[in-house]
């Protein structure tokens, strides 16, 4: 799951930036309104937690942007402004959640993880493939019923990769998709295949098809054999 994270505090970007990541979300920071707008308009993000009170903007202005331009993105105010009315606004313009700062970081991991849920019905939470079967609440992905020992980014590529098979994907696209969007500044992304390697080794070791297809100079596909 991404996450953007529209706060000019930075230390508190940064607080929750490293509590998420623990949580395995990757997360991006933007830290004034012109940022968030053009991360917005560039990128796609599960859950944007955004401030009211920016440098140089209006929280609810970037709220309206993001119900136009991006309506697939689940928002959750976090902001200082405590009044009902300013809640009441928010809500009213399309939030799906509002909180008041302080906040606990658990108490803000619940909340994102519920918005999520009320966007994935109880049924789309099992991602189905042939002899792979992924709970995507509990994170666990068992192929022919056994649990396949996967770490966190290989569960994140494989389930990338199920979600968009038979799409050609850049490295650089699944760098991104994984790491962030700062990978684009990156000389050297061959880390990448390394992940790949490891993920097509568990899955060939625990008894799935490889289904996984490297077409070079271009990228990879995950294709039905």
């Amino acid at each position: 799951m991404k996450i953007l994270i529209i706060e000019d505090h930075k230390d508190l970007a940064s607080n929750i930036t490293d509590y998420l990541k623990k949580e395995d979300y990757v997360c991006e920071v933007a830290t004034n309104a012109k940022e968030a707008l053009e991360k917005i308009e560039l990128f796609k993000y599960d859950c944007i937690l955004l401030d009211l009170m920016l440098p140089d903007g209006n929280g609810l202005e970037i709220l309206k942007h993001i119900k136009n331009d991006a309506p697939e993105s689940s928002v959750i105010i976090v902001s200082a402004k405590n009044s009902l009315d300013t809640k009441l606004t928010g809500l009213d313009e399309g939030a799906d959640d509002y909180m008041t700062k302080p906040f606990s970081l658990p108490e803000l991991h619940s909340r994102i993880k519920a918005v999520l849920r009320r966007k994935t019905p109880e049924t789309n939470r099992i991602l189905s493939f042939n002899e792979f079967s992924i709970d995507l609440e509990s994170k666990e992905c068992k192929v022919n019923g056994q649990l396949l020992n996967l770490t966190k980014k290989e569960l994140n590529l494989l389930i990338y990769f199920i979600n968009n098979q038979n799409r050609m994907l850049s490295k650089q696209a699944i760098a991104s998709h994984l790491w962030g969007d700062y990978t684009y500044s990156v000389d050297n992304i061959d880390f990448v295949y390394q992940h790949l390697k490891n993920l097509r080794k568990k899955i060939i070791d625990g008894g799935g098809k490889d289904y996984l297809q490297t077409v070079y100079g271009l990228g990879y596909k995950w294709i039905d054999k």
